[in-house]
């Protein structure tokens, strides 16, 4: 993190302006006249107006990345030269980071110290981590009779529609964008319409990096108009798609009413966070477990919303954890001390604190928060929550909230937590705290999650698949397995 103080952020975001303009064919493009506000949680206020976006815009800009595949230089360079591409817009984002991160803190409120030590490290590393992988990948010569040869090739999809969330809103972007780039195909970006400048920003330095005019276009707008307008489109071959499970279903509608375009979705998650008696570090389980939900506001798909604690544990991790949460700066996202910012918006905060009062209802035990607080400001801040005797079966257990509100529940032996952490209609992430390896195996093989991390949480890199079961999705972002999303298998059989 820079050494800018909260007043230097103050004065660039008192200046702040970026243009709202759509991103098609290399150039900023205003659609038909119509704008939408982009409002700041962090003090209510419109930091900007954008494009609204619809099916004329999607038109436009699926035609301009058709040509740029159909005709366009961009998956017919040779590999090592696409990589070259992204590694330059790598460090066009690191020039620009400081830029970046403000804009991802004004539009979604975000703590500026996040922003600039999480989010853009991350998106950084993603475009210099599919650069450096663009001319590391082979095809395939299966062993055949010796009178004919075989051939398993790799070739870009085709034009791919991605449509993402306000929460991450550079990361989930880059992890859409970077591996189908490298992989040769062309994209066109449909961005929250919480959070829209920065993916703009995105696209504009990707030209500016050398990429070819409707490779990357960016239109912005609302789901139920641009979304759908992108789902529905028949000349996308492929579609992307980070969000809730609701909004997942209606992608895979879209495609069974076009051209039965693939598919690939990263939704919702419940996640379960496991401690046993014999974690090897309580205090820092409860560490973890405190900054997972309340990291980002627990605006995350991952945030490990239920911690499941062995009964005997139960009361002094619980505690440990009110207590973190009790301690945290919640504040100013611009101030570089603030640990936890606002909530996207007003709906969105009305909808968590909704969450809040059902839990009252149901029983469940109010430890801390729940509280809207620094609401002079015009902000949508929230103290962090904290739920103990939660029932398996309410909603504080069942339903994704997407806030810093964390539910307890108690178990008192090792299946039956496998069966409360199995216990719901996601499948995304899970945690588990033990000194037995053993255990670690084998509760890990029976979660039914696509990422389980063990005494720890949230970690990893670029090397690890990310993504989803039962509800959560399918498919993988990250990895190198995330550039199967983006090509086709085509077999060649030469008779010699």
């Amino acid at each position: 993190m820079p050494a800018v103080p909260h007043d230097e952020w103050l004065r660039r975001a008192k200046a702040f302006q970026l243009s709202g303009a759509h991103h098609i064919d290399g150039a900023e493009e205003a659609g038909a006249g119509a704008v939408f506000p982009v409002v700041s949680p962090r003090d209510g206020r419109v930091i900007a107006d954008v494009a609204d976006g619809g099916a004329a815009e999607v038109d436009a800009a699926v035609a301009a990345a058709r040509r740029a595949f159909d005709t366009g230089p961009w998956p017919r360079l040779a590999p090592a030269e696409r990589g070259r591409a992204l590694l330059r817009l790598a460090g066009l984002l690191e020039e620009r980071r400081e830029e970046l991160a403000l804009t991802v803190t004004l539009e979604m409120g975000k703590p500026i110290s996040d922003a600039y030590g999480i989010e853009l490290r991350a998106v950084i590393n993603t475009f210099r981590w599919y650069g450096q992988l663009a001319d590391k990948l082979t095809d395939e010569s299966p062993h055949t009779a010796p009178d004919a040869l075989a051939l398993v090739t790799r070739e870009p999809a085709g034009v791919v529609g991605a449509v993402v969330p306000w929460n991450f809103p550079l990361t989930l972007a880059g992890w859409k964008i970077a591996p189908a780039l490298a992989a040769g195909c062309t994209v066109v970006l449909k961005p929250s319409e919480n959070s829209p400048l920065s993916a703009l920003l995105l696209a504009r330095l990707a030209t500016e990096a050398g990429l070819p005019p409707g490779v990357l276009n960016v239109v912005t707008g609302d789901g139920p108009t641009a979304g759908r307008a992108l789902g529905l489109h028949p000349d996308v071959d492929v579609l992307a798609f980070t969000g809730s499970t609701a909004v997942g279903r209606h992608f895979l509608r879209y495609a069974a009413d076009s051209n039965l375009k693939r598919v690939w979705l990263e939704l919702g998650g419940k996640s379960p966070n496991i401690v046993l008696p014999d974690a090897p570090d309580l205090e820092n389980a409860a560490a973890t477990a405190a900054w997972g939900i309340f990291f980002n506001q627990g605006e995350m798909c991952t945030a490990p919303s239920r911690l499941l604690v062995h009964s005997s544990i139960a009361e002094r991790v619980t505690e440990a954890v009110v207590r973190r949460a009790r301690e945290l700066k919640v504040g100013d996202p611009l101030d570089p001390e603030t640990e936890m910012g606002a909530l996207v918006g007003r709906a969105h905060l009305d909808r968590v604190t909704g969450h809040i009062r059902h839990g009252v209802d149901e029983g469940a035990r109010l430890r801390t928060g729940g509280d809207r607080v620094l609401a002079e400001t015009g902000g949508t801040y929230l103290e962090p929550t904290v739920f103990d005797r939660v029932a398996p079966g309410s909603r504080l257990a069942r339903e994704e909230i997407f806030g810093p509100v964390l539910s307890v529940l108690a178990f008192d032996d090792l299946d039956e937590a496998v069966r409360l952490a199995n216990a719901t209609e996601y499948g995304l992430a899970a945690g588990l705290w033990t000194s037995d390896l053993s255990t670690a195996h084998r509760v890990a093989r029976a979660l039914k999650a696509g990422t389980v991390w063990v005494n720890c949480y949230e970690e990893g890199d670029l090397t690890v698949p990310f993504g989803g079961m039962k509800q959560s999705g399918n498919g993988r972002d990250k990895s190198a397995h995330a550039l199967e999303k983006y090509t086709e298998l085509k077999t060649t059989w030469i008779q010699l």
